[in-house]
């Protein structure tokens, strides 16, 4: 192995592009369609709309300005960087972004959100200035440039409607639509608004997407839209049945997680972006803006944990929508529609986050066998209709027919949860996972909730895990291995005590937690996923490092606390806590060594890693609460 990620030179003919920030210091808002990303100082470099993916209006963040962006922020002195915020914060409880800064000429703010209105056909992305003390120059640049910034098809100069309301965009799907009151000018396809504020001053700044009309939308009133918002999102979080030690991390997490979901559906996107990189310079980026059935029973089983039983039920019914009767039709990754195309495209025009190429839409793994994602569903389906007896009719014979299914190609190679680009491999952690749905499909008839093979799927059950512990243990070394006949460890192997494969206390169980520890650690603890082997592809087929994966170190506090290790856990759990940004937010990934989140973010994994943790570490302080050990086993 050549070391996990460094800084490394970037792709050839391809110049590192000078930024604000770094990716641990994007905020993100959402208006459960879409989300947006705004840098510190004050830029917003992603957004799309009107889904997440659909393709963005600014796109600086896997380029340069030119590619769109809309920066709101003192205006500072001409060809200098802009200010970077002095001091950000999500208002309590909400996805309401306040940014300071503190200028010679005063202190202003700007409240950045995405109105949450219910309304598809109207989106708006709105960012209120206040002057808190002084008087602030600021300036306001809107660079709308749909379909990422693809040269040739970026729009025409802004054109002024009635009432002085600017169409910024017109992308035929919908208009872009600009409301101030701030005076501003048309610079080629940009609209700048300079202006100052001055203590008790507010100017408001609405851009607007409309469905598929030439009128602008209704005018809107900023502080309305505020209020509304704010109001959602404390509401929602009050929801939350939560209250033991790091509330406060977990309420954070579980925001990021509903943030991240296509309410129209129910369908929950891994994360809100595309080709952060996972080795800054190196080529592994990927498109995760979709709903992976795996990912998203996670995010689903941490919800209802934590009393959320809504967006189960939406999930459900999303999930039942896009197998439509037919489970064997289940495939790896949908989009947010249900939709099952998304061929994987290079963007050659984007010089990519910090020169990482290449930048890729759509993603090739939609059509791959991943055998764990059946035991994540099931598993997922099974905890809902625990938690809310009232799915029980419409899940128990989803999980049957998943079962019967997954009966006819268990014995598959597969490409695993890791989605390799490789040859198929048996993976254990696959198999595991095939052990785990069938468990509790027999646990369901056995209940008396559906009828269904008993018999024959205790047997199947047992012959699974005969073979997993035949076939991928090593019993010389004392561990399950990353494949059949592999010598390689993987850090998924560590659900192998939380998902009930094995007690606790078994001994192949903790050899295992120990040797992934020992052979896939790295500086501070984290976890590699499995061995990457630098420019030579090695397991997944793809050259290059990456960093280390935030779900697998959760993943090592959670079999850390099962198998008695509560205090390690514990520290683990502060190093954990300790990587999230100033706002709460983490990455698919973390670099020990330079001490940076990498790949897409928010990343859902990463959050439900987070209250997995917690409710583990929490569960086993507090070992005489069996329920509360019961539902973060489940997690």
């Amino acid at each position: 192995m050549s070391g996990i990620p460094c800084p490394r030179a970037s792709a050839e003919g391809i110049q590192p592009v000078p930024r604000a920030g770094r990716i641990e210091d994007l905020a993100y808002v959402s208006d459960l369609r879409s989300g947006a990303l705004v840098d510190r100082d004050g830029s917003i470099g992603w957004m799309c709309w009107p889904r997440f993916d659909s393709p963005a209006h600014f796109a600086a963040l896997l380029g340069t300005e030119k590619h769109g962006l809309w920066r709101v922020g003192p205006a500072g002195l001409s060809g200098q960087p802009a200010a970077l915020a002095d001091r950000r914060r999500y208002i309590d409880g909400t996805l309401v972004l306040e940014s300071s800064w503190i200028t010679p000429e005063g202190t202003v703010q700007v409240v950045d959100f995405m109105a949450v209105t219910g309304d598809d056909t109207v989106l708006r992305l709105v960012r209120i200035v206040r002057g808190v003390s002084g008087r602030v120059p600021m300036r306001s640049t809107l660079r709308a440039r749909p379909g990422y910034g693809r040269p040739g098809q970026s729009p025409g100069e802004p054109q002024a409607h009635a009432f002085g309301r600017l169409c910024v965009a017109d992308q035929g799907e919908g208009s872009l639509w600009l409301d101030t009151r701030a005076p501003c000018r048309v610079d080629g396809p940009d609209v700048v608004s300079e202006f100052a504020v001055s203590e008790g001053e507010e100017v408001a700044f609405v851009l607007s997407w409309q469905r598929g009309c030439d009128e602008p939308p209704p005018t809107p009133a900023p502080a309305g839209l505020l209020k509304a918002t704010e109001d959602f999102w404390v509401a929602w979080a009050g929801r939350s049945a939560y209250s033991g030690p790091h509330w406060d991390a977990v309420e954070q997490s579980l925001i990021m997680l509903k943030a991240l979901q296509y309410q129209p559906t129910g369908a929950f996107v891994a994360a809100a972006t595309t080709s952060l990189p996972e080795e800054i310079g190196g080529s592994r980026q990927w498109d995760y803006r979709f709903c992976w059935p795996r990912d998203s029973a996670l995010t689903v089983e941490a919800l209802l944990v934590c009393g959320f039983k809504e967006e189960a039920r939406a999930w459900v019914g999303w999930l039942t929508s896009v197998i439509g009767g037919r489970p064997q039709t289940m495939q790896a990754i949908y989009r947010v529609d249900g939709g099952r195309q998304m061929r994987e495209t290079e963007l050659g025009w984007l010089p990519g986050f910090e020169g990482s190429v290449p930048v890729r839409t759509g993603n090739g793994a939609a059509g791959q066998l991943q055998l764990d994602v059946y035991g994540e569903v099931v598993g997922a389906l099974y905890t809902a209709q625990e938690h809310d007896p009232e799915l029980t009719p419409v899940v128990a014979p989803l999980i049957v027919g998943l079962v019967a299914c997954l009966e006819q190609v268990w014995e598959e190679p597969d490409e695993g949860i890791w989605e390799v680009r490789g040859p198929r491999r048996h993976f254990t952690h696959s198999k595991v996972m095939a052990w785990v749905a069938v468990d509790r499909a027999v646990r369901l008839i056995e209940a008396g909730r559906e009828e269904g093979p008993l018999e024959r799927w205790r047997e199947l059950r047992a012959a699974i895990h005969r073979q997993v512990c035949e076939r991928g243990f090593d019993e010389e070394r004392n561990t399950f291995t990353q494949s059949y006949g592999s010598a390689e460890l993987d850090a998924s192997l560590l659900q192998i005590v939380t998902c009930g494969f094995l007690p606790p206390q078994d001994k192949r169980v903790i050899g295992t937690v120990e040797a992934v520890q020992r052979e896939l650690s790295t500086q501070g603890g984290f976890l590699l996923r499995y061995r990457t082997d630098g420019q030579t592809p090695g397991v997944d087929g793809l050259a290059g490092d990456e960093g280390t994966f935030v779900i697998c170190l959760a993943w090592l506090i959670a079999a850390l606390a099962a198998i008695g290790r509560v205090d390690e856990a514990e520290i683990h759990l502060g190093v954990l806590l300790g990587i999230r940004s100033d706002l709460g937010l983490l990455a698919e990934e973390w670099d020990p060594y330079t001490g940076r989140q990498l790949g897409n973010t928010p990343q859902a994994f990463s959050h439900v890693g987070v209250i997995q943790a917690v409710l583990a570490v929490t569960a086993a302080r507090t070992a005489g609460n069996g329920r509360l050990t019961a539902k973060a086993a489940r997690v």
